[in-house]
């Protein structure tokens, strides 16, 4: 077996140029290690060395005693106690283990805090999806300057990665389930706490990683999304339609948005990037949708290593549906009393803006989990190299799937006092994973045909 090949600690990589090239696949010793020393998605199995991680025992395997299909997820860890409560008084002790975006947070604001819980691994996949990482790792390469991913039509495709463009392609192409129908609100909210609540349907397939499909079946396409506004007045019946791609040299996304008052259909190339996000007043950017996602063009991606961070995990009372949203919605920030934190190893990796490309942020910096390949946390710098947003995605275990999602993301602009909220659930309907949504549904014809005024 090979040597132990990632560090617990931050630890400089150096990354092989990408630009005009593909990466060559891992080998298949290297692949070997995945359900072995490494978990079936490639994190590092064992626990810490003081036992503030445990090992990973596979995460939850089974839904809890009382759970049924529908139902806002009980939590399975509601006997677990704040172990630490991290405040600007205190926060000198733990820097090593705070974003600097986090820190920036209880600097800014004297009643925010961080309640760490005991760490859980609950992260956990279907078999089939363990298989297909298996398989993956050794066909999987980066297209032409790191902008696709060739060989593969499902599975996590750099298991065992070498630089940060595979992190954030993991991320981007790590399994959410087949699809999903859900409901939910967004607030973009004043500095003084008030906000209209911008109400969504969103459906969406996830084709790769779909069971039996083929790169061929693909046809360069991963994900199709259809975003319906219902509320307030002015936003509502507008409809967004993307058709995410996987290599983007031969095509950055296809996008189509149909607005009421025009009664058209229109391709919306300005669906990416850092245009703002529909509906977002301003606060978030495009990319930030899913804390990153579409074409990595803009940026130069550094690995720079693994480290052990306090971040938002197991958020399971943030999404109770017994929490209403005034008892979250609270001025300047959400209410920490709802947050849960834990010790995890994240990957770190640095974006820095390519010289001549254009994007407000000028640096970014992701926490990526390393038993999920999810974003967890963002720092976001503005062009004059200053923090400006801090972004985070407070995820669970939707068990009867199972996947690793978010419940609620939100990104805090410091310069501004404001922040948005985004996927909130409480008072909505829980998600549909086995919705059965038909294809044609995805189409720019059928967009027409269901726009209404």
């Amino acid at each position: 077996m090979l040597k132990h090949a990632f560090t617990w600690t931050f630890a400089l990589l150096f990354v092989v140029g990408l630009a005009g090239q593909s990466a060559a696949a891992i080998s298949a010793d290297e692949a070997a290690r995945l359900g072995k020393d490494l978990t079936p998605l490639g994190a590092e199995r064992a626990g810490n060395a003081d036992g503030s991680i445990p090992a990973w025992d596979g995460g939850i395997t089974k839904v809890p005693s009382g759970y049924k299909k529908g139902m806002h997820h009980p939590d399975p860890f509601s006997g677990d106690k704040v172990k630490l409560t991290i405040t600007a008084d205190n926060m000198a002790q733990y820097t090593d283990k705070l974003t600097a975006g986090q820190q920036a947070m209880l600097k800014a604001y004297p009643d925010y805090k961080l309640n760490i819980y005991p760490t859980q691994r609950s992260a956990s996949a279907p078999q089939r999806i363990y298989d297909d990482t298996r398989a993956a790792a050794t066909k999987a390469e980066l297209a032409a300057g790191g902008y696709g991913v060739l060989g593969v039509s499902s599975g996590i495709p750099f298991p065992v990665p070498k630089s940060g463009i595979e992190v954030i392609w993991n991320h981007m192409l790590r399994w959410r389930g087949p699809g999903v129908d859900r409901s939910f609100g967004l607030a973009p909210m004043t500095r003084g706490g008030d906000y209209t609540m911008v109400e969504f349907n969103e459906k969406a397939l996830f084709l790769y990683n779909q069971e039996g499909m083929t790169e061929a079946e693909l046809d360069n396409v991963t994900a199709l999304f259809r975003q319906e506004i219902f509320a307030p007045a002015r936003l509502a019946g507008r409809i967004l339609l993307v058709h995410e791609t996987l290599d983007q040299n031969k095509e950055n996304r296809r996008a189509w948005l149909y607005n009421p008052g025009q009664r058209r259909v229109r391709r919306a190339p300005n669906v990416a990037f850092d245009n703002p996000k529909e509906g977002g007043d301003g606060l978030t950017t495009s990319d930030t949708v899913d804390m990153y996602n579409g074409s990595p063009e803009r940026y130069d991606w550094k690995l720079v290593g693994k480290k052990e961070m306090y971040v938002p995990y197991n958020s399971y009372q943030l999404h109770s549906d017994q929490l209403k949203y005034k008892d979250i919605l609270t001025p300047l920030h959400l209410n920490p009393e709802h947050l849960r934190y834990e010790l995890h190893r994240v990957w770190v990796v640095e974006a820095n803006l390519k010289e001549g490309s254009r994007h407000v942020y000028k640096r970014r910096t992701f926490y990526i989990d390393e038993d999920t390949w999810s974003i967890l946390a963002m720092d976001q710098y503005d062009n004059r190299d200053q923090l400006w947003r801090v972004s985070e995605s407070h995820c669970i275990n939707y068990y009867e799937v199972p996947t690793f999602w978010s419940t609620v993301e939100v990104h805090y602009d410091l310069q501004s006092g404001r922040y948005i909220a985004v996927n909130l659930n409480n008072e909505h309907s829980m998600y549909d994973f086995d919705t059965k949504i038909d294809r044609q549904l995805f189409t720019p014809a059928a967009l027409r045909r269901g726009g209404k005024r």
